[in-house]
């Protein structure tokens, strides 16, 4: 089981990346740089690269409407090659408000969009001359549709890794079959083991059914909040507000996957109080509002015997990265719950 974590830099950016540096000495594995409406990820991935010599590096994630799909992989390959081939390309769909109301781009097919994606980004790691016929995308552009100009091109550079691997963010049924199906890895938001199968298996199945054996296992990433001590369980409270953001203000009434996924996880009624709060202008109300279970269920918080106890659960459920985020106000106390943590997977 591999240990990564988001990179948090509300202290600031290079701030965060000195401190990473002593991550990596205490041996996380990966770090998650996000990119919502914010700078990039991409040029804050090449410096990290540059600052660290093991850690591995992923985008956490890349919207798929916002670069071309060569473009996509062109950046991945870069990456993998300033990094020596630590990159993992994390892609995701986002949600309507961030990709029509920040980049202008119809929120359309998802699903389709991503499989094409990732058969180009595939095929630019290949070195393969870039010929594509799919509904969403056409490379090179035909004729009536633009110059007829355009020729089949290849990368000019070798890529390190002709398959960089490659982590989909999913939590539809239709996705996460998407993610087991063509993805080195699947990342789920708040992830309860122990409603994960009864969620999640039915569409795990039928994506496996259909992977290529080639890809190796799924791993699985998933996000807890971490805090490992007797005094630690006031600290659960922190991961409040985050659980209210997603599933009260995480897209429109009816149109919040995150929502969706409470109530699908038994939390429905606690989901519309919630959702309702948090649109009201009531974030505090609506932070306390998310139930206990669902908080404590998604987190390793608490003693050391009961994280432990709840890393064996989401061992079992399939877990094979757990990308926490560390809930210790102090930087010394975050880290050294990182290395207990990696003691506890050792």
């Amino acid at each position: 089981m591999r240990i990564g974590m988001p990179l948090s830099y509300s202290g600031g950016f290079k701030e965060a990346v000195d401190e990473l540096r002593d991550y990596e000495r205490a041996g996380l594995d990966i770090v998650f740089v996000p990119e919502a409406y914010s700078f990039d990820a991409i040029s804050r991935l090449g410096f990290i690269a540059a600052r660290t010599e093991r850690l591995e590096i992923a985008s956490g994630i890349l919207q798929i409407y916002t670069r071309t799909p060569t473009l996509t992989a062109m950046t991945a390959a870069g990456l993998d090659h300033v990094s020596d081939g630590r990159f993992t390309l994390g892609l995701g769909a986002s949600g309507p408000q961030v990709i029509e109301g920040f980049h202008g781009q119809p929120y359309t097919a998802p699903l389709a969009r991503t499989r094409e994606i990732v058969e180009i980004c595939r095929s630019v790691w290949r070195r393969e001359k870039v010929v594509h016929a799919g509904r969403h995308y056409r490379i090179p552009l035909p004729p009536g549709e633009g110059t007829g100009l355009g020729l089949p091109l290849k990368l000019i550079n070798h890529p390190v890794r002709e398959r960089v691997p490659i982590v989909l963010a999913a939590i539809g049924p239709k996705n996460v079959a998407l993610a087991a199906e063509i993805a080195e890895g699947w990342m789920p938001m708040f992830f309860h083991p122990e409603r994960a199968a009864e969620v999640w298996g039915p569409a795990l199945a039928a994506g496996s059914a259909a992977r290529d054996p080639a890809l190796g296992p799924l791993d699985v990433v998933v996000s807890p909040p971490l805090a490992i001590g007797d005094d630690a369980g006031a600290l659960i409270d922190l991961a409040r507000p985050q659980l209210a953001l997603y599933i009260g203000g995480m897209g429109a009434r009816g149109h919040n996957f995150y929502y969706d996924l409470a109530d699908r996880y038994g939390f429905g009624a606690a989901a519309a109080t919630v959702q309702d709060l948090y649109l009201s202008g009531r974030k505090e109300e609506a932070a306390a509002a998310v139930p206990d279970a669902l908080l404590r269920a998604t987190s390793l918080v608490g003693p050391a015997a009961h994280v432990a106890e709840r890393l064996a659960v989401f061992r079992a459920a399939g877990v094979t990265t757990l990308q926490v985020r560390p809930l210790a106000p102090d930087p010394a106390r975050r880290l050294a719950d990182v290395e207990r943590l990696r003691a506890m997977v050792s």
